[in-house]
C-alpha cells in the first residue's frame, strides 16, 4: 500500500489541481454501496412526492429487488472471467514480453494506456487486471525509471474511456439479449443487436478518436525527472505472490491435475459455437451476453490447463466481484420504484422524467443533455448495466418520442458512461488490489483525462448523431 505523497514542485497547474481533487475525493466521497443505498431512499422519496402511497413504494422496492438476478450474475462473471484469463500462464508470458518494449518513461505509460483500452474493447474486467499486471511488470524493470502512479492510471484508461464502446458493453449486451431485458424496457426499445450500436461506423470512429486522444494525454502528462515516483519510492512490493500448486497427494485428485476435462470442455464449447453460427447471423451470436461469457469462461479454463489451476485463479478473482453482487439488487430496486410506483394521475417518476427529456427536443440538444445526465448520474451510480436499467426506460422513451435513433442513443449513453469512472474510484478497486495503490494515487491523472474528454465526447455525440435516421424498435417474435 502506498504511503501519502505530496505533490512535487515540478507538478503545476492542472496537474496540481487534479492531485488535490484526488486527495479530497478519497477523504470525502462515500463508498459506492452507501451511494446506492442513498439512491434507493432518494427515488422512494421522489415517488412519495409524486403521490405514490407508501404501500406502493415498498411493494415496488421488494418486488423489484431481485429483478436483475440473472444480469447481476452475468456482470460478476465478466469480472471473474477477465481476471482468470489475465492471470493465466500464456497471458502472463505475453505481459512480460510487452513490458520489455518501451524505451522511455512516457512511452511506457502510453503503451499501458493503449493496451488497456484495446483489451477493454474485448472485456473490461480483463482490461483492469491485464493493465495492472503490465504496469507492475514495467515497474519491475531496473533499466527504466517510470512513475508508478502514471502507470496505474494508464492501466485504468480502458474502463475510463472506451470499454462501453466494445463487445463487453453492459448496455449494448443487455439491449441485444431479449431475455435479460425487463419487459417494460423491451416494449420500448425492442432488441438492438450490435449492428445498431457498437458496430456502426459512427461508434467505431468515435472509439478511434478517444483512443488516440487518451494515448496523447498519457504521453504528455507523464511525470518526468524529479516528479517521477517509482514503485520503490512509494514503498510498493512488486514481488508477485506465490501461485504454486500443491502436488497431487491422492489418486482421487488425478483429474484435477489433468488436461483431459478442459480439452473436452473446449471441444464441446467449440461445437456449440459452430452450431449457433450455422443457425443464426454471426452478429446475433456474438451479441449474446451468455455466449460471450461461456466462451470467456472456457477460454480461461483452457489457458490455465488443469481444473486445479483454474479453480485457484477463480478463488483469487471472486473478491473483485463483491461490489457487483451487493449493489445490483439495489439498482434493480431503484429501477422498479421509478417505473412501477404510480402516483397522481397514474404516472410514475420514470414517465415524468421521460416528459422532461422529450421537451428538450431532438437532434444535437437531446444527445448532449442525455450525455451530461449520464455523466452526472454515473458519479453516484458507478455501474454501466445497473445504471442503464435505471436510466433506459425514460431516456429510450424520450428518444422514441423525439425521433432519435435508438441504437445511437445507447451509444451516447455508452461513451458518456465511461467518463464518471475517471472520477468515482469504484471500478478502480480490482486494479488497486493488483497495484497495491490507493485511489488518490491515480485520480489526479484520471481527472486530467476527464477534463479533456468531456467536451470532445459532447462534440462527437452531437455531430455523429446527425448522421442517423430514426428506426422503429425491433420487437422479438412472440408466440
Amino acid at each position: 500500500m502506498a504511503t501519502p505523497t505530496a505533490v512535487t514542485g515540478s507538478e503545476k497547474g492542472l496537474a496540481r489541481v487534479a492531485q488535490a481533487l484526488g486527495r479530497w475525493m478519497e477523504k470525502w466521497f462515500p463508498d459506492a454501496y452507501v451511494v446506492a443505498l442513498a439512491g434507493v431512499i432518494l427515488v422512494a422519496a421522489a415517488a412519495l412526492a409524486n403521490g405514490a402511497s407508501p404501500q406502493t413504494v415498498v411493494d415496488a422496492f421488494g418486488d423489484g429487488f431481485w429483478d436483475l438476478t440473472a444480469f447481476t450474475l452475468q456482470m460478476a462473471m465478466v469480472v471473474l472471467t477477465g481476471y482468470v484469463v489475465a492471470t493465466s500462464p500464456p497471458v502472463t508470458r505475453l505481459i512480460n514480453r510487452l513490458a520489455a518494449l518501451p524505451r522511455t518513461a512516457a512511452g511506457a505509460v502510453s503503451l499501458v494506456a493503449l493496451l488497456s483500452m484495446s483489451v477493454s474493447i474485448l472485456n473490461w474486467g480483463l482490461s483492469l487486471i491485464f493493465g495492472g499486471l503490465l504496469a507492475r511488470a514495467i515497474a519491475r524493470r531496473s533499466d527504466l525509471r517510470v512513475d508508478y502512479r502514471a502507470l496505474g492510471a494508464a492501466a485504468f484508461m480502458g474502463i475510463g474511456s472506451v470499454w462501453a464502446l466494445g463487445i463487453s458493453s453492459s448496455a449494448a449486451q443487455l439491449q441485444a439479449t431479449a431475455t435479460s431485458l425487463p419487459p417494460a424496457l423491451l416494449k420500448i426499445t425492442g432488441v438492438l443487436d450490435f449492428r445498431h450500436t457498437i458496430f456502426t461506423w459512427q461508434s467505431l470512429f468515435m472509439c478511434a478518436v478517444i483512443v488516440a486522444l487518451t494515448v496523447a494525454i498519457t504521453y504528455f502528462s507523464a511525470p518526468k525527472g524529479a516528479a517521477i515516483e517509482t514503485a520503490q519510492e512509494l514503498h510498493i512490493d512488486l514481488d508477485d505472490e506465490p501461485t504454486e500448486i500443491a502436488p497431487r497427494s491422492r489418486p482421487g485428485e488425478w483429474l484435477e491435475y489433468s488436461r483431459i476435462l478442459p480439452i473436452l470442455a473446449v471441444l464441446m464449447t467449440a461445437g456449440w459455437l459452430i452450431s449457433q453460427l450455422s443457425r443464426k447471423p454471426a452478429l446475433t451470436v456474438v451479441s449474446s451476453l451468455n455466449c460471450y461469457l461461456l466462451v470467456s469462461l472456457i477460454l480461461g479454463l483452457a489457458l490455465h490447463g488443469t481444473p486445479r489451476k483454474f479453480l485457484q485463479a477463480v478463488t483469487l478473482a471472486v473478491p473483485a466481484t463483491a461490489g457487483i453482487l451487493v449493489q445490483y439488487p439495489l439498482y434493480a430496486a431503484i429501477a422498479a420504484i421509478l417505473a412501477k410506483a404510480k402516483g397522481r394521475g397514474g404516472h410514475t417518476v420514470s414517465e415524468h422524467l421521460a416528459d422532461v427529456f422529450t421537451h428538450i427536443g431532438g437532434g444535437g440538444h437531446f444527445a448532449i443533455v442525455v450525455a451530461l445526465y449520464t455523466v452526472v448520474l454515473g458519479i453516484f451510480i458507478p455501474s454501466g448495466g445497473g445504471k442503464w436499467l435505471v436510466e433506459a426506460p425514460f431516456v429510450m422513451q424520450s428518444a422514441t418520442d423525439v425521433g432519435m435513433n435508438l441504437g445511437w442513443t445507447v451509444q451516447i449513453y455508452n461513451v458518456a458512461e465511461a467518463l464518471p469512472n475517471l472520477i468515482n474510484p469504484f471500478f478502480m478497486l480490482p486494479l488497486l488490489a493488483v497495484l497495491r495503490l490507493r485511489a488518490r494515487d491515480l485520480v489526479g491523472f484520471t481527472f486530467l483525462q476527464f477534463i479533456i474528454h468531456l467536451p470532445v465526447v459532447l462534440l462527437l455525440v452531437r455531430l455523429l448523431g446527425m448522421r442517423f435516421d430514426y428506426a422503429p424498435p425491433i420487437l422479438p417474435n412472440t408466440p
